[in-house]
């Protein structure tokens, strides 16, 4: 690091848990950041302020008016601009000292496959199961981590599924049917804080694992409920019958 980087995550260095070695792999890290919505707009804001050196951002949608009540990396002048691009921007206002990629496209099996294979972590900040899905099998198959979040209404949820450890459950062991359906913020509303509450936690989960220290939610589901301001943590186990983690270990 030199003398600008060093005073930049000073904050950090100063971290036993992290110290230059923990930044140093920061700085060395590539994360995709699958959806640029609610939860991706704090995630990408807080991997860029930490220093993940290579990000990837993956939206095919543009910045609509009602989008602003909570996705925070966009302004009222993106609007109609593609999200990656507006949070690019927005990611290197904070952080110049940054490799930014864009993705904005709809990502099929073949584009996840090579766009994780050369990642290090991938957090999924998307709103629908068929995306969740694509991406926890890519993430199995090149074992590589994943921090999922979800949030709708005032509910939220966090985990990080490490592709590389055969005994722990992946995200299809969770939700293990073949033909769920998943509310929208536009269907049923949200809080604007809670996405901004998981997407932080996820970018907390991102930075635990590049960096090596603490316990990331391995195996546990953390679950919050808005209305009352209040925690609930579940033990996730393996699906032995998992169409995905049971036949590619």
């Amino acid at each position: 690091m030199n003398k600008e980087q060093t005073e930049r995550y000073s904050r950090h260095i100063n971290l036993a848990d992290i110290g230059t070695e923990g930044q140093q792999k920061l700085l060395d890290s590539t994360a995709l950041i699958v959806g640029l919505g609610g939860l991706g707009s704090p995630v990408a804001m807080y991997l860029a302020a930490a220093g993940v050196g290579h990000l990837i951002l993956a939206d095919f949608d543009v910045v609509e008016l009602s989008n602003l009540q909570r996705q925070v990396a966009h302004k009222t002048a993106s609007i109609g601009e593609l999200k990656t691009h507006s949070a690019k921007a927005t990611c290197l206002a904070l952080n110049p000292d940054l490799k930014i990629d864009t993705v904005d496209e709809v990502l099929d099996e073949d584009s996840l496959h090579d766009l994780i294979s050369s990642c290090d972590i991938v957090v999924d900040g998307s709103d629908n199961f068929p995306t969740r899905f694509a991406v926890n099998q890519a993430c199995v198959k090149h074992k590589v981590p994943l921090v999922s979040g979800a949030a709708i209404r005032f509910d939220g949820q966090v985990s990080v599924f490490c592709g590389h450890d055969p005994d722990l459950p992946c995200y299809r062991c969770l939700y293990g049917g073949d033909s769920e359906s998943a509310d929208t913020c536009a269907q049923t509303g949200v809080l604007s804080p809670i996405v901004g509450i998981i997407g932080t936690i996820q970018a907390a989960e991102v930075i635990k694992v590049l960096a090596g220290f603490g316990r990331p939610l391995t195996g546990r589901l953390l679950l919050l409920d808005g209305l009352s301001m209040e925690w609930n943590n579940i033990a996730l186990r393996k699906n032995p019958k998992c169409t995905v983690c049971s036949t590619q270990i």
